[in-house]
């Protein structure tokens, strides 16, 4: 039950952006730059349960934001599952032989059982909804560039890096995303991130600890998971939170900050981390605030990103309460209602929307006619 799937090579080598390509997928007007699949809900006999995360809040996001009238099926974009060669983008191919072992998937995600179980189904009901979730997170930066902003229903595995996953993250979507930007859209050469879960994002930070491109600002617990002080280096601005803190102090802190680091550096592209296990009485995050706080949270961000003509990209993170899923949605509801992201103003549903085809191909697989060769108006 511990037997890798296979005996790749275990060399350090990553590929290059430059060899894959970004297929030339058109997203119509009327689709909204909102990224989901119902594959990233993770089911699998109730061990979803023996962690606190709710592995099932991003299919409830999109329910409530469907009976708010603010999405449907057919206006949001779906989600296509990273490939291996997407990943090795970013990461080593002995990370990814490593996620062969069901014993290092059950320490990385915190679920025990999953030691016991043979990694074929591992990776179909645990691995693959993650990797979709990263392919999310790929795709929603490239609308981002396109739209002026866009949202993964999920993602937001800021403790995963290049060579190590932990933290139920068992894949580095934001540092995909960003080398992706970087390497496959003219332009696009400073990031930003600003990470708002109450945790420390110590996987992006080491992933781009000596990147001068990106500029990273953490707000996080300080007496929280993971501690680790390595990685802290990356941080160009850094707030430390103490236990309980509240709304007035926590939204203070998140404006000052916010402002400050889009004035110090403008980024071509901003990524928010926006954890929501902040919320009062989550298990893990430690601090005290209320969802009017994280609505409002949400709009500080969205408010300066957008005023600045900044794109920007917002992936979901953190979130150990079942209420989070309800807040998540109506902070977006809100966000449409301040005129921050747009809407679908005509109604009009159009199936390209629904489906897709895959992030990336190999060159044998491409031909002329469909692969992009550089950025192009509304495509992923």
């Amino acid at each position: 039950m511990l037997t890798p799937l296979n005996n790749m090579s275990h060399t350090e080598d990553k590929g290059k952006v430059g060899s894959c390509q970004i297929t030339d997928i058109e997203v119509p007007s009327s689709c909204l730059p909102i990224v989901y699949s119902p594959v990233y809900n993770i089911t699998f006999m109730g061990l979803e349960k023996l962690h606190p995360f709710d592995s099932g809040k991003w299919g409830k996001v999109i329910h409530f934001l469907k009976e708010e009238k603010l999405i449907s099926d057919g206006s949001i974009v779906e989600a296509r599952e990273a490939t291996e060669e997407d990943l090795l983008v970013v990461h080593t191919k002995r990370y990814l032989n490593r996620l062969k072992w069901s014993l290092v998937v059950a320490t990385i995600t915190e679920i025990p059982p999953l030691l016991c179980l043979p990694n074929f189904l591992v990776q179909r009901r645990v691995l693959r909804p993650l990797r979709t979730q990263t392919g999310g997170t790929i795709m929603a930066g490239k609308l981002a560039v396109d739209r002026g902003w866009a949202i993964n229903v999920g993602g937001g595995f800021h403790h995963c890096s290049s060579d190590k996953g932990g933290g139920f993250c068992a894949y580095a979507d934001i540092t995909l995303a960003i080398k992706f930007l970087f390497e496959r859209v003219e332009g696009i050469s400073r990031a930003t991130i600003i990470d708002l879960d109450a945790h420390q994002g110590n996987g992006h930070e080491r992933d781009f600890l000596d990147d001068r491109r990106v500029f990273i600002m953490d707000v996080y617990n300080r007496y929280i998971y993971p501690g680790d002080g390595y990685a802290k280096r990356a941080i160009k601005r850094k707030v430390e939170l103490d236990w309980g803190t509240e709304d007035d102090e926590y939204l203070q802190k998140v404006e000052l900050h916010s402002e400050g680091a889009l004035n110090e550096v403008r980024p071509d592209i901003i990524v928010y981390n926006a954890g929501t296990d902040i919320l009062d009485g989550d298990p893990l995050g430690g601090l005290a605030i209320s969802p009017q706080g994280i609505i409002k949270r949400d709009e500080i961000v969205f408010r300066a990103a957008r005023r600045r003509g900044i794109p920007i990209l917002m992936v979901t993170s953190g979130g150990y309460q079942k209420k989070t899923a309800r807040i998540i949605a109506d902070s977006i509801i809100n966000l449409r209602r301040q005129g921050l992201i747009g809407g679908n103003e005509d109604g009009e549903v159009a199936e390209e929307c629904v489906g897709g085809v895959p992030l990336v191909m190999s060159s044998s697989d491409s031909s002329p006619s469909s692969v992009s060769t550089g950025p192009a108006p509304n495509t992923i």
